[in-house]
């Protein structure tokens, strides 16, 4: 049932209610208004009727019958279109309408009572007669009819009625007219929402404000609701594709461990009694292939969660703590290497602390593993400190090693994907994992020589958090799973400024 319909249902019922319960109530004030009035004219006329009935009575007690004649007709004139009713000690004199002999009459009560005899009416009204001079007593009943009252009122009640019936439909009709108006712009707002398909088209709603608190905020509400589609709809493609990244790109990188380590096996299984030496060459062979699967596996995941971090994952972080952390678990792993670290207070940024931290650490581990120096001792140098301006302060990372270093030409290829040395342990993930970390963050990375000419020197630019500053950092969203990516990544992450 439509709208319009249901409220011109409602005040067609609810209107004849209210005309019906207001008319009721002016019957009632104009019942009890005819009341005063009749009450009135009856109080008034009292006082000459009671006049006469004295004078009627002091003739009948002295016994004049042509004096009692003239009084008994000046009471009937004085009553005029109302009944009395006269008693005293010879009798009693009626005239007028009024209640048969048989109703009982009220006492004196000084103001008018309700009378009802066969179906009729009448206010009444008792009036002590004396006159103290004769000491002659007696009772005097005025009775005012209320048929004329009653039909006032009846003529009242028909009319409300009448007037109760005919707003029903009357209502009912303008409510349906003026609800028809006013949903007009809900209506053109279904239709335009009725026709936006998420699946199959990119248009989505448009909407005039109409100066209508309901409909505009629906609108806003359906507008918010598409727009979280699209939101959550992007970011379901994000994960469908970079699961099948991350599947293609474990599938191809995974084949060559699996297949050493599978020819390994078949060693160990065709030659059973195979030499001491060999077979526990064999054995560090499949070890070292585990521990590449497992390191691979690792990085994958880690570059898939990063490729899926989302704004509200992004908080302060105090970098100064979390560098001194790294550095102390490396030096608890490694304890033959020379690891410095130098930073100050006060050194917070807006980041993902897990991914933070997998740069801290994947940076240290390429500086412990590429950075020997010649005689095979590892010197590593970590040092933070606040830089900029206090329009755009910053905070600036720097690894050190004592290694051969990294040639300019290979500065840039180094952060691609599976980029790695012949004899290197690694992954050729790690610099990835670092290049995807500084472009989540919106940071800067440079490498460079090594103090004196000697090494290399990683260094990192990052905004730090501000107080009165932005409360997050909007991630960028690329899928460093895929080929395409990296390129644009080795080409570009070399010296990006920071945001």
């Amino acid at each position: 049932m439509r709208l319009s319909t249901r409220i011109a249902i409602v005040v067609g019922a609810v209107v004849p209610l209210l005309v019906g319960a207001a008319g009721w109530a002016l019957v009632g004030l104009v019942g009890r208004d005819l009341h005063t009035q009749a009450d009135r004219r009856l109080g008034e006329r009292a006082h000459s009727v009671a006049s006469a009935a004295r004078g009627l009575l002091r003739a009948t007690s002295k016994d004049r019958p042509r004096a009692e004649q003239a009084r008994q007709h000046a009471l009937f004139t004085s009553a005029l279109d109302i009944g009395i009713r006269l008693t005293g000690p010879d009798g009693t004199v009626v005239d007028g309408p009024q209640p048969g002999p048989a109703v009982r009459l009220p006492a004196p009560t000084g103001h008018p009572v309700t009378v009802r005899s066969h179906g009729r009416t009448w206010r009444a009204l008792t009036v002590p007669v004396a006159d103290p001079q004769d000491g002659v007593r007696g009772t005097l009943w005025l009775f005012s009819p209320e048929a004329a009252s009653q039909g006032q009122l009846q003529l009242v009640r028909s009319r409300v009625i009448t007037v109760s019936l005919l707003a029903a439909p009357l209502s009912a009709a303008l409510a349906w007219a003026l609800a028809a108006g006013a949903t007009r712009p809900l209506r053109r707002l279904q239709q335009r929402a009725s026709g936006l398909d998420p699946h199959t088209s990119a248009a989505r709603l448009e909407h005039t404000p109409t100066r209508i608190t309901e409909v505009d905020d629906l609108a806003r509400t359906l507008q918010t609701f598409l727009a979280r589609y699209d939101e959550q709809a992007a970011r379901t493609a994000e994960a469908l594709a970079t699961a099948r990244s991350f599947s293609a790109a474990a599938s191809h990188e995974l084949r060559t461990p699996l297949m050493s380590m599978q020819t390994n096996l078949d060693i160990l299984d065709a030659f059973q009694d195979l030499d001491p030496t060999d077979r526990a060459e064999t054995l560090a062979e499949l070890r070292r292939g585990h521990a590449r699967l497992l390191g691979l596996l690792l990085m994958l995941r880690a570059l898939a969660q990063g490729d899926l971090v989302g704004a509200d994952a992004f908080t302060p972080v105090d970098l100064a703590e979390l560098t001194d952390a790294a550095v102390s678990d490396l030096r608890r792993t490694h304890p033959d290497a020379d690891v410095t670290c130098e930073s100050g207070p006060g050194l917070t940024v807006q980041g993902w602390q897990p991914g933070l931290r997998s740069l801290l650490d994947n940076l240290l581990a390429n500086s412990l593993a590429h950075g020997r120096s010649a005689d095979g001792s590892a010197h590593v140098a970590v040092a933070l400190r606040a830089a900029g301006d206090s329009g755009a302060p910053t905070v600036v990372l720097t690894v050190d090693d004592q290694g051969p270093g990294v040639p300019p030409e290979q500065r840039k290829a180094i952060f691609q994907r599976f980029h790695r040395r012949s004899d290197s342990p690694g992954s050729g993930l790690g610099l990835t994992l670092v290049a995807q970390q500084i472009d989540l963050h919106h940071g800067g990375l440079q490498v460079l020589d090594g103090p004196a000419g000697r090494g290399a020197r990683f260094e990192i630019t990052f905004s730090l958090a501000r107080p009165d500053g932005p409360g997050a950092v909007v991630p960028q969203r690329r899928d460093w799973l895929t080929d395409s990516t990296m390129a644009r990544a080795g080409a570009g992450s070399a010296s990006r400024p920071p945001a």
